[in-house]
Order: structure tokens, then C-alpha cells, then sequence
């Protein structure tokens, strides 16, 4: 399970918390979705800005007949 499956998991622990009157739980699981979805979006960005200036790309490789 990736970042945002954890980000995903920890708000539905968090809602169903809240839903039972666990404010305390609830908090905690939404403060570490947070962390966790902030974490997702930061590599998430990075990735794509490398990806979209070619950084890490393979040298294409010449084709001969």
C-alpha cells in the first residue's frame, strides 16, 4: 500500500473515530493523514517536475538497420 492508501486509511480511521465520540483517536488519525497525503503530494510534485525537465531520463539509444 502506498503513501496515499495510508493517508486514505488513517481518515477513515479518523471518521469512524469521530463517529463514536473518539475525538482524541480521531485527531491523531487525521493528523497523521495529513502528514502522510503532505509526504504523497511533496515526492508526487518533485517526481513530476524531474520527469517534466528530463532528469533521470535513459539516453535514447540510436536504432541501426
Amino acid at each position: 500500500m502506498g503513501l496515499l492508501g495510508w493517508a486514505l486509511l488513517f481518515l477513515v480511521v479518523a471518521l469512524i473515530a469521530a463517529l463514536f465520540g473518539f475525538t482524541g483517536i480521531a485527531a491523531g488519525a487525521v493528523g497523521i493523514a495529513r502528514v502522510l497525503f503532505g509526504i504523497f503530494l511533496f515526492i508526487f510534485l518533485l517526481l513530476l517536475i524531474l520527469n517534466l525537465l528530463g532528469v533521470g531520463a535513459p539516453a535514447p539509444v540510436p536504432v541501426t538497420p
